[in-house]
């Protein structure tokens, strides 16, 4: 999957602090797709004009009102209120109160509650597909794909639930038992990027509630409908079983936002999804507490094989790729297709290959997040290992052969040195069973399957004394 976005800059289009929908005149009003008969839709997530962009068990937000738009033909969708610092501050600590509840169910329990979430997505699937389409920009199919990604994650944590703890060791002293505890950090902080604004956040959501942690999510500016839509769903599954709607909390906002989440020593865990340069500043903000990130962060995939794609997500999304473009050019390549911005209506770009570039090419190791495809010609096998390990990023990589010797040196020490190392398939696109995350500027985290929910719980080391005895470790005796 691609990684790019700025997660907590404000791309939306910031409009007012008067507090309500009536600061707006009617006809003004009548323009927001949501009032028009084609997207009556929308109202089927429970999406209105103006929408209250907190959620702690109950809505509000006395932030700035945003208004997000169609990247297909930059029309707006409708708008969000979003939180203030003072907002964010009562969220905070209606969660942590709400942990000391959700903590004591079991983990079984729990999954139970993952459970439900998980079928009240898929009876909204193709609604709330069509609103990623609508407000992100991907293709309808890749919408309603998305909320199949959450949708199989809340499977998989429901199995999870049942599964999770430590081993019971071989103690080296005789009437002891040496076990692992896990335990739920608490207070996990999410923050998602606009190019997946729904899977992210499950993946993170479903295994973080099993573990038995309360969630505080900020999407990003330009998907706050996603973000609400998805929130009132979770909602109406916490308050019919009569839990603390703070259990899945929501702050929507821009950068005073996400910045207090990353100082916030209350935010046991943030995990950040967005570009490798605002991920540092996360990365630094959390370590000088000595708190936890997970980060998943840029990535440039080594091959890009899918030409079906949707507009761009925004105005300066077209500038980026012009400029890319321009810059591969100055570099000595050459645009073989592509290369142009789409006479229509939206934010569409041709797909674009670019030959003729040297393969440590400045712009070949920039993350664009457009569909430009860089073609480079190689002599041998070590030789364009290297080039795919050369880039800082590390997220994604594929070979294409049917030589099992090259598959397994592919896969071995001296081969890709990615997060997510592919055979004879594209590099986007990941299964949930798997950990997904990538080496090196893509942070290093890991979300979703195998043991990746270890990165969401605390770990002690238990000895226990059943003897009668006192007996010292290394068979230390002090005479």
């Amino acid at each position: 999957m691609w990684r790019l976005p700025r997660a907590l800059c404000v791309h939306a289009a910031k409009t007012s602090k008067l507090p309500g929908p009536w600061s707006r005149p009617a006809a003004f009003m009548s323009t927001l797709l949501i009032n028009q008969p084609q997207y009556a839709w929308l109202k089927e997530l429970g999406l209105r004009e103006e929408n209250e962009g907190v959620y702690n068990g109950s809505w509000g937000g006395q932030g700035e009102v945003i208004t997000t738009y169609c990247p297909a033909n930059n029309e707006p969708i409708a708008r969000v209120r979003q939180a203030s610092v003072a907002d964010y501050e009562e969220t905070i600590k209606k969660a942590r109160e709400a942990w000391k509840i959700w903590a004591d169910i079991p983990a079984p329990k729990r999954g139970e509650i993952v459970r439900q979430i998980g079928d009240a997505l898929r009876e909204k699937i193709q609604v709330l597909g069509s609103l990623v389409s609508l407000e992100m920009g991907k293709i309808l199919v890749e919408g309603v794909g998305e909320v199949q990604e959450y949708v199989d994650i809340c499977d998989y944590a429901v199995g999870l639930s049942r599964m999770i703890g430590g081993p019971i060791l071989p103690s080296e002293r005789p009437g002891h038992a040496l076990i692992e505890q896990w335990n739920p950090v608490g207070l996990v902080g999410i923050i998602t990027a606009f190019n997946f604004p729904v899977a992210v956040y499950g993946w993170n959501n479903a295994i973080a509630m099993i573990c038995g942690n309360v969630c505080l999510w900020k999407g990003a500016p330009t998907t706050s409908l996603i973000s609400v839509a998805v929130t009132k769903i979770i909602a109406k599954v916490l308050e019919d079983n009569k839990l603390p709607g703070a259990i899945c909390s929501l702050t929507c906002g821009g950068a005073d936002i996400g910045t207090a989440m990353a100082k916030d020593e209350r935010v046991n865990l943030l995990s950040f999804t967005g570009s490798t340069q605002v991920g540092k500043q996360v990365a630094l903000m959390v370590q000088e507490r000595f708190g936890r990130s997970l980060l998943e962060l840029g990535g440039n995939n080594a091959i890009i094989a899918n030409v079906l794609y949707g507009p761009l997500h925004t105005k300066q999304a077209v500038s980026m790729f012009l400029g890319a473009v321009e810059e591969a050019k100055k570099e000595g390549g050459t645009v073989v297709y592509g290369g142009k911005v789409m006479d229509r209506p939206g934010n569409y770009v041709e797909p674009t290959i670019v030959t003729g570039l040297a393969h440590d090419a400045s712009i070949a190791h920039t993350e664009t997040f457009a569909p430009i495809l860089y073609v480079f010609k190689f002599k041998n096998e070590e030789e364009v290992f290297a080039w795919n390990n050369e880039v800082k990023q590390g997220l994604s990589s594929s070979i294409f052969t049917k030589d099992l010797g090259r598959i397994f040196r592919w896969l071995g020490p001296k081969g890709s040195d990615c997060g997510i190392v592919n055979v004879n398939i594209p590099t986007s696109g990941a299964e949930i069973g798997g950990a997904f995350g990538g080496e090196k500027h893509t942070g290093g985290g890991r979300e979703s399957g195998s043991d990746a929910w270890k990165q969401y719980m605390r770990r002690s080391t238990c000895t226990i004394n059943y003897s009668k005895d006192l007996p010292l470790a290394q068979g230390i005796k002090f005479q």
